[in-house]
């Protein structure tokens, strides 16, 4: 069938609150007024950091969650329906409350988040199985953070298997220390990419070195494409049982503003190149020219660059 979309984006979709500078190795006390620079108010959470991503680098993207009854659903909305998103399918869960973080960014662009889940949480098989046409009228879907997901940990796996026999591809994404080998163990099988964070994949895996991390997702009988990303260090991609591509990390564009969702442009632009027919290793190049061009803008959007700036950057001819 014809597809109407690239990619569904499903999972954690966020109001944030950007409010810097905040010097987070000092503690904060009670009773005092904090100077900042303006806060700005922006969008987080992969629906929003991989699907922007995906969208400035020219792919079709729907986002796929739940928001809440509440004043902040409509702003998210319509932030991401101007960020080029379809939010057809961003229902408000009956009585719940839109996802909501502040994120508090030191001088050097580290930062610290306050976060409240909200109704993404509510997430579940039934809501997927509803929907499967959805999935069926898309080439690929990105799944996260499934940690932060507890309605629907447990059968995740059967999610994927359902959402991948519609002959669309699947992607997940963990979040904060990346949970354990259950059920990652059992979605392995029904996923065509996996690239976790370092950290995230040294705590589901208990490995330090990322190629025995990626030979222990093999073993659980990974088809895809795996790989970790590490940070400053770029990424290690797999495309096959055996085979290991070193992406090295591109030079961001500009000055290091802010490092929010660098991971999840990564995974975005990974996805993009993908789609668009590139090699593993020259898709691998995007995502790490992605996540480049991510850190140099407040917050997770505001510095991502279109496609034909972003293979430049890369050094991948345009396709």
């Amino acid at each position: 069938m014809t597809k109407k979309f690239d990619c569904v984006v499903c999972g954690s979709c966020v109001v944030d609150f950007l409010v810097r500078p905040v010097e987070l190795d000092k503690p904060i006390g009670g009773g005092r007024l904090l100077q900042v620079e303006p806060i700005e108010v922006a969008t987080g959470g992969i629906v929003s950091n991989s699907g922007i991503a995906m969208t400035r680098l020219g792919l079709s993207v729907a986002a796929f969650s739940y928001v809440g009854e509440d004043d902040f659903a409509s702003l998210l909305k319509e932030k991401l329906r101007q960020a080029g998103l379809n939010v057809d399918h961003l229902e408000a869960y009956p009585g719940g409350s839109t996802s909501v973080t502040c994120a508090l960014i030191d001088p050097s662009g580290e930062r610290t988040f306050l976060h409240c889940v909200g109704s993404p949480k509510k997430l579940d098989r039934a809501h997927f199985e509803k929907h499967l046409d959805l999935f069926a009228a898309s080439r690929s879907t990105l799944l996260g953070y499934y940690s932060l997901m507890p309605s629907m940990e447990a059968e995740l796996p059967e999610v994927l298997r359902m959402i991948r026999a519609t002959g669309c591809q699947t992607a997940i994404d963990a979040a904060s220390e990346g949970g354990t080998m259950h059920p990652l163990a059992d979605c392995l099988p029904h996923l065509d990419v996996y690239v976790p964070s370092f950290a995230e994949a040294r705590n589901q895996t208990g490995e330090e070195d990322p190629r025995k991390i990626i030979e222990r997702f093999r073993e659980c009988g990974a088809p895809g494409v795996l790989g970790v990303k590490l940070g400053s260090e770029g990424a290690l991609l797999s495309a096959a049982a055996g085979e290991y591509i070193r992406i090295e990390a591109v030079t961001p564009p500009g000055d290091v503003v802010d490092t929010t969702g660098a991971g999840d442009s990564f995974y975005g632009g990974l996805i993009a190149g993908l789609l668009k027919g590139l090699s593993v290793e020259q898709a691998g190049r995007i995502a790490a020219a992605t996540g480049a061009c991510c850190v140099t803008g407040l917050g997770a959007t505001a510095g991502l660059c279109d496609w034909d700036e972003t293979c430049r950057l890369a050094g991948v001819a345009t396709p």
